[in-house]
Order: C-alpha cells, then sequence, then structure tokens
C-alpha cells in the first residue's frame, strides 16, 4: 500500500498532465487569434512541464 503523501504525487502528477494536455490540445489553439494570451498558453505549458518533471522525480525517489 502507498503512503497518502504517494498517492498525493500521482494524484498531482495526474491532474498536473491532464491540465498540459488541454493546454496543448485546446486553450492555445483556441488563442491563435489573440497573440497575448497565446504567449501566455505557451508559458503556462512550459510552466506544467517543469511541474510534471519535479513530480515525477519525486516519485520516482519515493518508489
Amino acid at each position: 500500500m502507498l503512503n497518502n503523501h504517494i498517492y498525493n504525487l500521482l494524484l498531482q502528477a495526474t491532474e498536473e498532465h491532464k491540465s498540459l494536455w488541454r493546454i496543448k490540445s485546446n486553450y492555445h489553439d483556441d488563442a491563435k487569434d489573440c497573440a497575448e494570451c497565446s504567449v501566455f498558453w505557451e508559458k503556462l505549458a512550459k510552466d506544467k512541464e517543469q511541474h510534471v518533471a519535479e513530480i515525477e522525480e519525486m516519485i520516482k525517489k519515493h518508489l
């Protein structure tokens, strides 16, 4: 059985992946007519990618 904090990391990794997928698959495309929003979604996607990588490293340490 996993400790609660490991479960939380796995759950958060899932949420971050889902959010990143939505940004790349929908939000960024929907904002194509607005340069400011397009830049925002690109920045947010990069932030999410970093969060995913950090969480994955923490998960690896605990499993």
